[in-house]
Formats: C-alpha cells, sequence, structure tokens
C-alpha cells in the first residue's frame, strides 16, 4: 500500500496552525531508547502495542530511516484502521537538520562497571 508522505514544512505549517494532528513516533527500539529528542508532542508506538488514537484522526509518523521505512509500515497499519496516516519525509534527521522544535527525552544511562572489571 503507498503511503502518503508529508514534507517537514507541511507538518510544521499544520501544527503552527493549530490543526489536531498527532505526531507518532515510530522509530525502532534502538534508535529511540540511545536517543536524547523526540518531535515536540509525539508519543510512542510500539510493536507490542499501538497508541489509542481518536478515530479517523490525522497522524504524522516519523523515523529516524531517511527512506520512512519503519513510518511507512506503521501509517499503512493506521490507514487500514481508519487514520488518515503518513509518514514524515526524511524522518527525525531532516526535522532536526531545520532546526525544528522538539522535546527532550532521557536515553539510557550507562552501568557503573563494577570494580576490576576493566583490567586486562
Amino acid at each position: 500500500m503507498p503511503v502518503p508522505r508529508i514534507t517537514k514544512e507541511e507538518l510544521k505549517a499544520r501544527l503552527d496552525s493549530g490543526a489536531p494532528v498527532v505526531i507518532v513516533d515510530g522509530r525502532l527500539k534502538y534508535p529511540f531508547e540511545h536517543s536524547t529528542v523526540k518531535l515536540a508532542g509525539s508519543i510512542r508506538f510500539t510493536e507490542g502495542a499501538s497508541p489509542s488514537l481518536p478515530a479517523g484522526s490525522e497522524v504524522v509518523v516519523y523515523d529516524s530511516d531517511p527512506n520512512e521505512i519503519a513510518s511507512s509500515e506503521i501509517a499503512a497499519r493506521l490507514i487500514r484502521l481508519g487514520h488518515k496516516a503518513s509518514a514524515l519525509k526524511g524522518g527525525i534527521a531532516d526535522w532536526l537538520a531545520a532546526n525544528l522544535p522538539v522535546d527532550t527525552k532521557d536515553a539510557p544511562k550507562q552501568a557503573t562497571p563494577e570494580p576490576g572489571a576493566l583490567k586486562g
């Protein structure tokens, strides 16, 4: 199923206009967990649990892949469920490159090595 794409400029304009858009973070586990940013107001989508979305809502899904592979799959699934969904063209990398708004989030902290664990 071909999935519509939305540019960062189009999404920013919709958000600025106050249009009711749900932004879904569809990044894979590793890129999500090791990042300290997410699109402002976005909600997380994981394979095991889908976010609860209002029926018929407009949804924009983003990921960390410039080819929108993960976000396209999620958007296609949401379209089949009756939502107006699209993938963010260029993903979070294009959004960040344009200095558009983001929220910060925690990244995992590296565990402190046990005493003596780093000895060769």
